[in-house]
C-alpha cells in the first residue's frame, strides 16, 4: 500500500510585501506585469494593511519591500547606548544630593551617605574613581532592512496582551493561512482525530523585542525590573505554541526544531513525515522572525553579515554625504558586501491526499519529501559544506522521478537562498552549476527573492516557498532586480 500523499491546500502569512494569501505578496514583487484587475487586487490588499485607504500605488510601492528603517522599529540615527565613563574626584570629595529612595542599598565603593536637607533626601559623597554608563545614543551603521508595510501592525488586531512582535506576526500569519482554506475548520476537526493534526512551528533567534527575551536581559541594564511575561514569551517554540491555543485549539503532535535559516524546512519535514507515516492528516508548518531591532542587528553586524551604509556606498562609489540606494541593499550574485535583514511569517496547511480529495480542498502543491544534511567536518559554522551538495542533489532528483528529464531541463526553476554576500554568491553558485551539470541542465532559471524580502532567518525558506506557490499561479517568476550582472567569481560555466 502507497503512502498517503502530503498536499499543501493552504498558506497564509505577512512580510515586508504584503500577505501571502491570494498571492498578493507575490503580486506586489511583479505588480509591473500583472493585469490591472490583479494589480489593483494587489494594491487594495496593501491599502486595508497599511490602514490608509487613500494610498496611491505610489505611495504603497515606497511603503513596502527594503528600506530604511522606520520607526515602527527604531531610529538608526539615535539608536540608545551607554557610554563608558570614569569619573575620578579631583583633590575633594564630589556631592550629590539624592532622593533617599534611589540610594543603593548595597553601597558602591567610595561612597558614604548622610542625610539630606529633608526626610527624603540623602547626601552622597563620593571619592576616588567611579565607573558610570551614561545613557546616550549612537549612529548605527546599517539603515536598511525588510520591514512589514508602513501601518500594519498585527498586535493591534487582536488582543495581544503585550504579545512580542513574531508572536503576533504568528497569529496573523496562522490565521491568514487558514482563512485561505477555504474550508470551515469545524468541519476539518470533526473529520479527523484530536491527535492527527500536527503543528510544527518556531523562529530561530527567539522574541528579541522589548517584550521577550530582549526585555529580560536588559531591564536591569536599564534600571527596570523583568515582568513575568517576558521569559516564557521569549522563547523560540512561541509561533507554534501561539498558533495552537489562540488560532487551532488543537491537542496533536507539536514542537518547533530550530535550524537557523532552515528552520521553516526543519518543520516541513516533521510534518510531511508525520502524513506520510500515518501519525496525522493535517498538519500545520510555519515560522516567524522579527529580528529588527538593533541588539539583535549588532550580532549579525559584528560578524560581518550586513550590508552597511559605508558598504553600499563603496560599492556605487558614492560620496560619504550621499545616501546609499536601500532598495538596493541586497544584490544576489552581484558586487554586494552582505545580506539585509527581514522580517516575516509564513504558515501553510497540509493534508493527506485523500482528505484534501474528500474535501474538496484546493490543491496548491505536493510535498513528496524535505531533504536535511549536515555538512560533515569543517572549520566554520556559516561556512559552507558537503551537505549542501547532498540536499540540492536529491531534491532535483525528487523532482526528476516526478516529472521525467525532459521537464526537468525544460520547466524547472530554483529559488535560491541569495543572501546578498560574497561568500554565498560563490558557494551556492557552485552547487546549482554542479548539480545542473548533473541532471544535464542547461538553462536553469534562479529567483532571488531576498533581495525584495530581505533575510527572515527562519522564515527565508517559507518565504521563497510562498513566492514560487506565486509563480505557479501566475506563470512568472521574479527577477532579481538588484543586481546589474554577475559577480566575476559568480560559478556560471
Amino acid at each position: 500500500m502507497s503512502k498517503p500523499l502530503p498536499v499543501l491546500v493552504s498558506f497564509g502569512g505577512i512580510n515586508s510585501a504584503g500577505r501571502s494569501s491570494s498571492h498578493h505578496a507575490h503580486g506586489r514583487l511583479i505588480h509591473q506585469v500583472l493585469s490591472e484587475e490583479r494589480r489593483q487586487q494587489t494594491f487594495a490588499s496593501l491599502r486595508q494593511l497599511c490602514n490608509r485607504p487613500e494610498a496611491t500605488d505610489e505611495e504603497l510601492l515606497a511603503a513596502t519591500l527594503i528600506r530604511q528603517i522606520g520607526a515602527d522599529h527604531f531610529d538608526p540615527q539615535a539608536v540608545p547606548w551607554n557610554q563608558p565613563l570614569s569619573v575620578q574626584a579631583a583633590g575633594a570629595d564630589v556631592h550629590l544630593e539624592l532622593a533617599s529612595k534611589q540610594v543603593p542599598k548595597t553601597l558602591p565603593t567610595g561612597w558614604s551617605v548622610s542625610a539630606g536637607p529633608t526626610d527624603q533626601t540623602s547626601r552622597v559623597a563620593l571619592q576616588g574613581q567611579h565607573d558610570w554608563l551614561l545613557p546616550t545614543t549612537r549612529d548605527f551603521d546599517v539603515k536598511v532592512a525588510s520591514q512589514l508595510p508602513d501601518g500594519c501592525n498585527p498586535t493591534a488586531l487582536y488582543p495581544s496582551r503585550n504579545h512580542p512582535r513574531g508572536v503576533a506576526m504568528s497569529v496573523y500569519a496562522a490565521s491568514d493561512a487558514l482563512g485561505n482554506l477555504g474550508l470551515s475548520w469545524d468541519a476539518i476537526v470533526s473529520l479527523v482525530a484530536p491527535d492527527q493534526i500536527s503543528v510544527y512551528a518556531g523562529s530561530s533567534m527567539g522574541q528579541l523585542d522589548d517584550k521577550g527575551f530582549g526585555g529580560m536581559l536588559k531591564q536591569r541594564h536599564r534600571g527596570g525590573r523583568v515582568t513575568s511575561k517576558q521569559c516564557p514569551l521569549g522563547m523560540a517554540q512561541m509561533p507554534g505554541d501561539f498558533t495552537n491555543a489562540y488560532v487551532l485549539g488543537t491537542a496533536g503532535a507539536t514542537g518547533a526544531t530550530i535550524g537557523a535559516c532552515a528552520t521553516f524546512l526543519y518543520n516541513l519535514r516533521h510534518a510531511v513525515h508525520d502524513i506520510q507515516e500515518g501519525r496525522a492528516r493535517v498538519a500545520i508548518v510555519g515560522a516567524a522572525e522579527a529580528p529588527i531591532n538593533p541588539e539583535t542587528m549588532d550580532g549579525y553586524l559584528a560578524m560581518g553579515a550586513l550590508a552597511t551604509d559605508k558598504e553600499l556606498r563603496a560599492l556605487d562609489g558614492l560620496d560619504p554625504s550621499c545616501t546609499p540606494d536601500y532598495r538596493r541593499a541586497c544584490r544576489p550574485f552581484a558586487q554586494n558586501c552582505g545580506f539585509t535583514m527581514g522580517e516575516s511569517a509564513q504558515f501553510v496547511v497540509l493534508f493527506d491526499d485523500a482528505l484534501a480529495l474528500e474535501t474538496g480542498a484546493s490543491i496548491f502543491a505536493s510535498v513528496p519529501e524535505v531533504f536535511v544534511h549536515a555538512d560533515g567536518p569543517k572549520k566554520s559554522i556559516s561556512g559552507p559544506g558537503i551537505g549542501n551538495y547532498l540536499t540540492v542533489a536529491r531534491a532535483t532528483a525528487c523532482a526528476q522521478s516526478l516529472v521525467g528529464d525532459e521537464l526537468l531541463r525544460t520547466a524547472g526553476f530554483v529559488h535560491a537562498h541569495g543572501t546578498g554576500t560574497p561568500q554565498n554568491r560563490v558557494t551556492e553558485s557552485a552547487i546549482l552549476n554542479k548539480v545542473a551539470a548533473a541532471f544535464g541542465i542547461s538553462d536553469w532559471p534562479v529567483a532571488a527573492v531576498k533581495c525584495y524580502l530581505g533575510h527572515s532567518l527562519a522564515v527565508a525558506s517559507g518565504d521563497q516557498l510562498a513566492m514560487a506557490l506565486g509563480t505557479w499561479d501566475s506563470g512568472w517568476l521574479p527577477g532579481i532586480e538588484t543586481s546589474d550582472t554577475l559577480a566575476e567569481d559568480v560559478v556560471s560555466e
